[in-house]
């Protein structure tokens, strides 16, 4: 085996992990965190694939700033954020079930023949240009939308509201 693919192999597990941490938890802020770290090693996958431009976009986006969005709403909102009131957490049976779903597509996945390419190569400039440029002014209104969300949900949830 190569260092790539036990790199890839621990990042795997890493993120297989802290998936289910997440879901399993007990604490909302203790989720959010592990799912801080899940983004992360995504994004370290990505790495390995060779393509940095989602790598970076993943630590970004994803590990920073909607970690950081999902944290300052928790905060906003909820007076005791550690608290039992906010806790979160599966029961067994739904654990159970995506256990089984997950053995169920690891063997359908073993079954399936191997591609001859795992990645194939892209231009960065045509993605960057079509993002920046050609979808600009909607990446624009989207974060306009999520933030005038973002801030309808505060009010709805505040205290001493009427």
């Amino acid at each position: 085996m190569s260092v790539e693919e036990l790199a890839f192999l621990g990042l795997a597990a890493i993120a297989v992990g802290t998936a289910m941490l997440a879901l399993l938890v007990r604490e909302l802020v203790h989720t959010i965190l592990w799912v801080a770290v899940f983004f992360v090693s995504l994004s370290g996958i990505y790495f390995l694939l060779e393509a940095p431009f989602l790598g970076v976009l993943q630590l970004g986006v994803y590990a920073g700033a909607v970690t950081i969005l999902l944290l300052f709403g928790v905060m906003v909102t909820r007076k005791r954020i550690f608290s039992k009131e906010v806790a979160t957490g599966i029961s067994p049976f739904p654990f159970a079930l995506a256990v089984v779903a997950m053995v169920v597509l690891a063997v359908v996945a073993a079954s399936l023949p191997v591609p001859v390419t795992l990645v194939r190569s892209y231009d960065v400039t045509l993605l960057s240009t079509a993002l920046f440029q050609q979808y600009g002014a909607w990446l624009v209104l989207l974060g306009m939308v999520m933030l005038s969300a973002l801030a309808g949900a505060i009010y709805l949830v505040r205290e001493g509201r009427e």
